[in-house]
């Protein structure tokens, strides 16, 4: 059964947390070996993610011709990853760790292969466990969006939640050693 998605009014304060990056450092990655943002991904978008002012963050990426989906243009499928992964990073600054639970994106134009898209995301706030964020993707204009996003994350003890998957993961084995501890 599918139900609109919406984000509720009644959403808690945001506060930035303690450790979080300073504005303009890069969001720690999570897994070296992730599609989204990790280096060692042999096939992945290596994105950067870096924090903004409040409770923001933005990437940019080269359109390469291997993301090639309809002729000349990005594929919508990793459009959406990477609204996954600059959404995913900006709960990062009031919590360590989220988890997707809702991904919504709407696209408004073509990206061509060759062309540089920037996902920027904000932060709008959360209840209890759920963090809500909404991004937007352009080609070098923000008011001039080719794509749209909204999200909802769940906060989770990484540890547990990973504990049944981590030996499958191409972590390094110190990585692996470290998630599997109590």
């Amino acid at each position: 059964m599918n139900t609109p998605f919406v984000v509720p009014a009644d959403l808690e304060p945001l506060e930035r947390h303690p450790k979080a990056v300073s504005p303009g450092e890069s969001i720690g990655r999570h897994n070296p070996a992730c599609f989204g943002c990790g280096p060692d991904s042999p096939r992945g978008l290596h994105l950067d993610v870096r924090a903004g002012e409040g409770f923001t963050a933005s990437a940019s990426m080269q359109v390469e011709p291997w993301m090639e989906g309809g002729p000349g243009i990005m594929h919508g499928g990793l459009v959406s990853s990477a609204f996954d992964e600059v959404m995913v990073k900006v709960p990062m600054l009031v919590d360590p760790a989220t988890v997707t639970a809702h991904l919504e994106v709407n696209f408004r134009a073509p990206i061509p292969v060759g062309s540089t898209l920037t996902v920027e995301a904000t932060l709008l706030g959360r209840q209890r466990r759920k963090v809500y964020a909404e991004g937007i993707a352009h080609l070098g204009d923000p008011d001039r969006p080719v794509a749209y996003g909204k999200a909802m994350f769940v906060a989770i003890n990484a540890r547990e939640h990973f504990a049944d998957h981590v030996h499958k993961s191409q972590m390094d084995d110190e990585l692996k050693d470290r998630m599997s501890r109590p």
